[in-house]
């Protein structure tokens, strides 16, 4: 435990009073003063000093069941205390995990009491990023409370990393361009659907037969194989923007709900992660080895005004759909997300913000197409393709 600190003066002022009684007793030949006065005094320098006797060798000790939580759910810590051989009395445990005293006096007494005492403490947390828990403090003082010393472990600072909750998305629309597929509903062609030729190679047992080269074998060329080249990422790609000067419950629920769709495309298949100010995707396959670190990395998301904007430049060329998920409505919906992929773009805002600012930005559908985590999810271009539609309908 760390230096104690303490606080007697409710014992200095019995101190003071038995030496005034003291010199009034000598003053006016007075006994029975006398004798009140020297049981005050003693009381009130023995007082302390047991206090401070007692408290030395006691300790407090905080474990944590887990050093990662997802926001509301229960975090549960065990602390031990311990006393010494004088006992603890009017011990009283005080921890900022559970934001509350917890009495020990009958369990650490030196009389009928353990030496040894277990608390168990449940806490929340409702909002995600790093919390940092100073040790438990141990509270000794006499029945009279005129002495009381505070103990502090001298264990460092516990950190606990909050997660972002994830839901499950709700499709309002049916719209089969950027709704996830089951993995076993997609066929294995449809990944190689856009390739490009980049030379041939000797062939290898177990090529499909539609990449085999027959004009090289009717030339006697011998059985070679077309090697091709992805034409960009056909993965989903999440892209989080936290810039913005609204509340922060904007930016946390912008946050869950990017949390929430990259877990569901991950789940049907696979996606990409792009977060604020980060120049690099993460990639989270099928199987979820990837998610702890791409959901502890959600969880420390900075917005605010100063945050730079996601690199959408070197995210590359990209097949499949981006799901643009903003803290706050955009003046300008990024002119690069249109070029960086050919496969439908989807814009996902708070609701919150959508009642005071509206959507900006032409080409974006009115009608939300899925929900999640207090977040409405929109179509870019929709306009733009409606309108495509009708002319070739008229033509």
């Amino acid at each position: 435990m760390a230096p104690a600190r303490s606080s007697a003066r409710g014992a200095m002022e019995v101190t003071l009073a038995g030496i005034a009684l003291i010199l009034v007793a000598f003053t006016f030949d007075a006994g029975p003063l006398f004798v009140c006065g020297a049981g005050l005094t003693a009381i009130g320098v023995a007082t302390p000093a047991w206090i401070w006797l007692t408290a030395r060798g006691a300790r407090a000790e905080r474990a944590l069941h887990a050093e990662r939580v997802v926001e509301g759910q229960p975090l549960e810590a065990r602390i031990d205390v311990r006393r010494g051989p004088l006992g603890l009395p009017g011990a009283q445990l005080h921890d900022p995990l559970a934001q509350a005293e917890v009495s020990l006096a009958r369990g650490l007494a030196l009389v009928g009491g353990a030496r040894c005492a277990s608390v168990r403490v449940i806490a929340r947390f409702e909002r995600r990023g790093e919390q940092h828990l100073p040790p438990p403090r141990l509270i000794a003082r006499d029945p009279l409370e005129l002495a009381r010393i505070v103990r502090t472990s001298e264990a460092p600072s516990q950190r606990v990393l909050v997660l972002p909750r994830t839901e499950p998305v709700s499709w309002l629309l049916s719209s089969g361009a950027v709704r996830p597929r089951s993995q076993e509903g997609d066929a294995p062609s449809d990944l190689l659907a856009a390739v490009n030729l980049d030379g041939l190679r000797p062939y290898r047992p177990g090529t499909p037969a539609s990449r085999i080269h027959w004009s090289a074998l009717a030339r006697g060329a011998g059985l070679l194989e077309r090697r091709l080249q992805a034409d960009g990422d056909a993965r989903p790609l999440v892209v989080l923007d936290g810039r913005g000067v609204g509340p922060v419950e904007l930016l946390d629920a912008a946050v869950r709900a990017a949390a929430s769709l990259a877990l569901e495309l991950a789940r049907a298949g696979g996606c990409t992660l792009l977060l604020p100010g980060q120049r690099r995707v993460i990639g989270i396959d099928s199987d979820l080895l990837a998610w702890p670190a791409a959901h502890a990395r959600l969880a420390l998301v900075k917005g605010g005004p100063d945050t730079r904007a996601p690199a959408l430049s070197q995210a590359g060329a990209r097949r499949g759909p981006v799901f643009y998920v903003a803290a706050q409505p955009l003046e300008r919906l990024p002119a690069l997300l249109a070029r960086l992929t050919r496969a439908p773009g989807m814009l996902v805002l708070p609701t919150a913000s959508l009642s005071a600012g509206g959507l900006r930005g032409a080409g974006v559908a009115l009608a939300p197409v899925l929900e999640v985590t207090g977040c409405r999810g929109f179509l870019l271009g929709a306009r733009r393709r409606a309108g495509a539609h009708e002319a070739r309908s008229a033509a």
